[in-house]
């Protein structure tokens, strides 16, 4: 038996291939979009990938698995549990069969066996490993958004993200028998998750790849509450906000996304004045992936900075509008990075690029720059104190709840898009998060749509603390 793991650090997204070498063959366990990977490291162990298999109907990224039956002639293992709202849609043009609780498979000499573990979803599944002959005793199990190093599958998103009403509190309840379903495991199973920490699935997942059933009966809080209310209300409270983007995804997933080998081909762009006059003045959405300090030294006016970092996918996913075309500012060597990591979120109209080289070289009238204008704590505290500056705090509303200056108005980094209504355009507006980062995206997002007089509170609210500012308006003082 090979396994082989595959971790996407923007998505915070884990996957396995799996297989026989005795056969020659291979399944690939919660496949992101981009198979590349899984077709090279199969060529490199030379396995053949004859299967694909997913958890469930993911929303957090877009799956893999249609690629895998288009380009490898995989036959997808897929669940069949829950009702007709949580069945896939496309089944109709890949190989598939459906599975359900007990429900064994084979892949050469590896044995699968299905486990329903509802609770994240309602069609969520597990699947027990063995590998035969070696061991007619399972040495592991997949538990995609279940179960997690540290955690256990969030069950409020189909409610906070997805607008599906009234479904957070039964799953709650669902999850604490399939918690108890998993506690009567052998403590000897390897445990392999879809997710490690900085993922939105789960309130406080840990940062190793995989754990065991006895570790996490010993440290996971899930496992040591034993009383039912006890464990639904600790499970529902204090969850991270729900990306409203994730709902995209669970559609596109349950009904099919599209195929990679049928997305448009990308424009490269170098554009005259009118070109991008033209694209400018239009609906189309233009995002700078340089990173904040050159943006704020010279942009397009109109564009939208998204840093091409870690958290890229993450804020491309709440800013970008996914009915609207998007064109991209970014360096040559990167932009199919930034294409992969936008495609396996569905932002599919990606429809030109401009490199960096030309951008950097941009001089001419008919098109200024315009700059972001980062002020120091001491430039506008006076100011704030005395309510000239309408501050704006994008944090998350637990960096909120633990402290913020008084009279500011908190709307989170991914919520502007639907509350600019509520944002004034009679006072110079003040932006600021805990660092810097989150606020300078904000900056160029409020820009972009329209405000004029924005800055950016350098060093967020830590450099204003550290400078000895108070956070209620009355105590302010240089």
């Amino acid at each position: 038996m090979l396994l082989r793991y595959f971790y996407d650090p923007k998505l915070a997204q884990a996957s396995y291939l799996v297989g026989c070498q005795a056969s020659g063959e291979a399944i690939v366990i919660d496949p992101m979009r981009n198979i590349e990977p899984y077709l090279k490291a199969a060529n490199e162990e030379g396995v053949k990938i004859v299967a694909a298999t997913e958890t469930h109907i993911h929303a957090d990224f877009i799956s893999g698995a249609r690629e895998l039956a288009d380009r490898a002639g995989a036959t997808l293992y897929l669940s069949d549990e829950g009702d007709e709202d949580w069945k896939y849609r496309y089944l109709h043009t890949v190989p598939h069969r459906l599975v359900k609780e007990g429900d064994i498979f084979k892949v050469g000499n590896l044995q699968f066996t299905v486990m329903h573990t509802p609770g994240h979803t309602p069609e969520h599944i597990s699947f027990l490993l063995t590998d035969l002959p070696a061991s007619d005793e399972p040495i592991g199990i997949f538990t995609g958004d279940f179960v997690f190093v540290g955690d256990i599958g969030r069950p409020d998103l189909l409610e906070a993200a997805a607008g599906i009403s009234g479904t957070a509190l039964p799953l709650a309840h669902r999850m604490f028998t399939s918690v108890q379903r998993f506690k009567e495991l052998p403590d000897y199973l390897q445990v392999w998750p879809a997710h490690g920490a900085g993922s939105a699935c789960g309130k406080a997942l840990g940062a190793v790849p995989s754990s065991t059933v006895g570790y996490e009966k010993k440290t996971n809080w899930a496992m040591l509450i034993e009383d039912e209310e006890e464990f639904v209300n600790t499970l529902l409270s204090g969850q991270p906000e729900a990306p409203v983007y994730f709902k995209h995804m669970k559609r596109l997933n349950k009904e099919g996304p599209a195929l990679l080998r049928d997305l448009k081909n990308m424009e490269i762009m170098q554009p005259t004045p009118d070109r991008l006059n033209l694209l400018l003045s239009s609906s189309v959405q233009i995002i700078d992936t340089r990173p904040s300090h050159e943006y704020e030294n010279g942009h397009l006016a109109g564009t939208i900075n998204i840093p091409f970092n870690r958290s890229f996918t993450n804020w491309a996913g709440w800013m970008i509008d996914y009915d609207r075309p998007v064109y991209l500012i970014a360096n040559r060597n990167e932009i199919q990075e930034v294409t992969h990591a936008l495609h396996s979120i569905g932002i599919d109209e990606i429809r030109g690029y401009m490199d960096l080289s030309y951008l950097n070289s941009f001089q001419d009238p008919r098109i200024p720059l315009e700059y972001v204008e980062s002020v120091e704590p001491e430039e506008v505290v006076e100011e704030v104190r005395r309510g000239e500056i309408y501050v704006l705090d994008v944090r998350n509303e637990s960096e909120w709840n633990e402290g913020h200056l008084e009279g500011a108005k908190h709307i989170m980094l991914g919520r502007l898009k639907e509350r600019l209504r509520e944002i004034p355009t009679d006072k110079p507006i003040l932006v600021h998060c805990q660092l810097g980062g989150r606020s300078a995206i904000a900056v160029s997002f409020l820009k972009a749509n329209g405000f004029r007089q924005v800055m950016n509170l350098a060093g967020g609210l830590t450099r204003w603390l550290e400078e000895g500012f108070s956070l209620k308006s009355e105590e302010l003082s240089a």
